[in-house]
This record gives C-alpha cells, sequence and structure tokens, in this order.
C-alpha cells in the first residue's frame, strides 16, 4: 500500500531540490537558506534530520549524491556561482566526536562565472567524474584522480554552448558509449553530448524542443540496444535515442550519430512540468508540475504510455486517475516509483517512496 510521509525540513527558505542516496535510505534537501541537510530513514519508518550545515553564500540549487563506492559523499551548486564536494567523516578521537559523523568540505570548485545550474556524478564505472552546468552556458567535467583524496579535483573539459544551461544528466548504460546531456533555456533547447573515448563532441540536437526546459532524465538501460529520456517543459516527453551503425575507417573519428523519436508527449499537468525521474527499472516515470501534482507513467502490454496515479502535493491520490488517455510509445512496462523530488516554494518535503 502506497503511504505518503510529510516532514517538517525546516528550511528557512524555497526547498530547490531533494536527492536520495543510492540504497534510499539517505536523502539530501537544499534551499534557498543556503543550507543543506542530511535525513537518514529509521526502522519504523520515520525520517531524521542528522546533519544541517550552511554550504554556500547564495541560494542552493542542486544536491546530489555519489555512488557509495566512493563513500558518503554529495556535491551542491549555488548562485554563489561555486559547486562544493562534502564528505562524512565519523570521529574516530576520545573527544565528543567519537562515533558522531560530521560533514566536511572537501574542495570547492571556482570555474564558473555565473551560477551554477546543475551538478551530477557521473555514473561508478566511469570512476569519480563530477559534472557541472552554469549561466554562462558552460558545462564542466571533472574528475577525482586519487578516490582517497577528494580536496584535488582536476578539471577535464569545458564545453562552450551559446545559451544557458540549467541542467544536466548522465546516461547510466554501460553499453556503448556513456552520454551526458545539458539544456538550454532559450531556442535550440537540448543538445545531447556523447562521451566517445574520453573525449567530448556534440552529437544531436532535439530542435523539437522549444521550451524552456527544467528537468532530463536518461531511463536506467537494463540491456536496450537505445536510450530513453525524458523531458520535463510545458508538458512531459519521452524520447527513444537509436545509436546509428557507422563504418569504421581508418583515422575515422567523432561521435555516434543518434536517430532521435519522440514517443510518447503529455500536457496533463496543463503546467510547467518542473521534474522527471524514472524508477530503477526504467518502467515507470514521475513527473511533477506547477498544478501541484504527481503523475506517474507507464507502458501497457500493447507499448502505450498512460498515466496510471496521480497524486496531490500531499501525498493523497486523486479520483478516477488511472483512467487517463493512453499515448503511443515504444518504451517500458510497470512497477516502482524511485523517488519524488519535492517542489520549490515549499518548506516542507514531501516524500514519496516506491
Amino acid at each position: 500500500m502506497f503511504v505518503a510521509r510529510s516532514i517538517a525540513a525546516d528550511h528557512k527558505d524555497l526547498i530547490h531540490d531533494v536527492s536520495y542516496d543510492f540504497h534510499g535510505r539517505r536523502m539530501a534537501t537544499c534551499s534557498s537558506d543556503q543550507s543543506v541537510k542530511v535525513w537518514d530513514k529509521s526502522d519504523n519508518g520515520e525520517w531524521n534530520c542528522t546533519a544541517s550545515w550552511k554550504t554556500h553564500s547564495g541560494s542552493v540549487w542542486r544536491v546530489t549524491w555519489a555512488h557509495p563506492e566512493f563513500g558518503q559523499v554529495l556535491a551542491s551548486c549555488s548562485f554563489d556561482r561555486t559547486a562544493a564536494v562534502w564528505e562524512e567523516i565519523v570521529g574516530e578521537s576520545n573527544d565528543k566526536q567519537r562515533g558522531h559523523s560530521h560533514w566536511i568540505k572537501r574542495t570547492t570548485l571556482v570555474d564558473s562565472r555565473t551560477s551554477v545550474t546543475d551538478v551530477k556524478f557521473a555514473p561508478k564505472h566511469m570512476g569519480l567524474m563530477l559534472t557541472t552546468c552554469s549561466a554562462d552556458g558552460v558545462m564542466r567535467i571533472y574528475e577525482a584522480p586519487d578516490v582517497m583524496n577528494l580536496s584535488q579535483w582536476s578539471l577535464q573539459q569545458e564545453i562552450s554552448c551559446k545559451l544557458s544551461c540549467s541542467c544536466i544528466s548522465w546516461s547510466p548504460s554501460r553499453l556503448g558509449p556513456p552520454m551526458v546531456r545539458e539544456v538550454y533555456e532559450s531556442h535550440v533547447l537540448l543538445i545531447i553530448i556523447i562521451i566517445f573515448i574520453r573525449k567530448y563532441a556534440k552529437a544531436e540536437h532535439l530542435m523539437t524542443v522549444t521550451d524552456p526546459v527544467h528537468d532530463i532524465a536518461f531511463a536506467p538501460n537494463l540491456g536496450r540496444s537505445f536510450h530513453v529520456l525524458a523531458i520535463a517543459t510545458k508538458d512531459v516527453r519521452i524520447f527513444k535515442l537509436i545509436p546509428m551503425r557507422r563504418e569504421v575507417t581508418a583515422g575515422s573519428s567523432g561521435p555516434t550519430k543518434l536517430q532521435v523519436q519522440i514517443v510518447a508527449q503529455f500536457d496533463n499537468h496543463n503546467s510547467q512540468v518542473w521534474r522527471v525521474s524514472w524508477n530503477i527499472s526504467s518502467t515507470l516515470l514521475a513527473s511533477s508540475g506547477d498544478d501541484g501534482c504527481v503523475r506517474l507513467w507507464k507502458a501497457n502490454y500493447m507499448d502505450n504510455w498512460k498515466c496510471t496515479a496521480i497524486l496531490r502535493g500531499d501525498g493523497s491520490p486523486v479520483a478516477g486517475s488511472s483512467s487517463q488517455a493512453a499515448v503511443p510509445s515504444t518504451a517500458g512496462g510497470p512497477q516502482h516509483v524511485l523517488l519524488q523530488a519535492s517542489s520549490a516554494g515549499r518548506k516542507k518535503a514531501q516524500l514519496m517512496p516506491g
């Protein structure tokens, strides 16, 4: 049975992002009050704030977890033009800190000249890598050469673009070249960037997206030969990205070309859509918008996408929400929701575990 929990986050200003760790038992929130809070889930299902600290000198837009293989590591980004990497340390001395954890700043990335709008860790098989994008239209890719020393990060590459960037996401797939993409807030909004032997080159434009994009998310790839991409803009859109075969000749280089197909589009929110998120098996997509609702989408046995549930901000279902019209698609089937991000403008975090 689905149960929604509401917690008093006690942030002093708008909550901009909620991020769950790999196991879903820890959560981080960030806010315009310049702070980040870490929450741990107890055995009885309650969420308790175990750490809270001021991270930046401006609004904190995003917070994200590294894979636990690298320890308990967070990254945050802010309007103050910086991104920061934080690590949880358990006190081992004989003082009051023994057995108690605390978060320390390992590094501050100061390359951006404008607000850093998003930060994401790469999939763990690529090592400890971090990507940022900023309002100056530059995506920056960093790497920690020594995972035991998180104070040292090297800037691997800067990818300059002509438009302001709003969000980024890595493809989690290990099949074929992994991809990272960024989104712009102006006319040609979405550019896919493909990683090819650690070199970065633009692979494709999604020319059908012409409105500001607020969030993007690759679906986890469990063996497909193509990628599935969800976009939050004035509506919800799902794209299929099919790598095109090309002849390999001596001295040939360049990114793999992609065939782009739009497989579903929903305007059910009747408002701006701010977040999209897949479950771990890529069979269910959650979206949230200015209508104050979270909508869950999945494909049926005929490969037609439809809305299977609508949840209000307090977690209560909307009556008759399972009877939404189907939209043709070629991607995925049923099951669990992975995470629900809080909506900006609320001082309570709505937790909707799958």
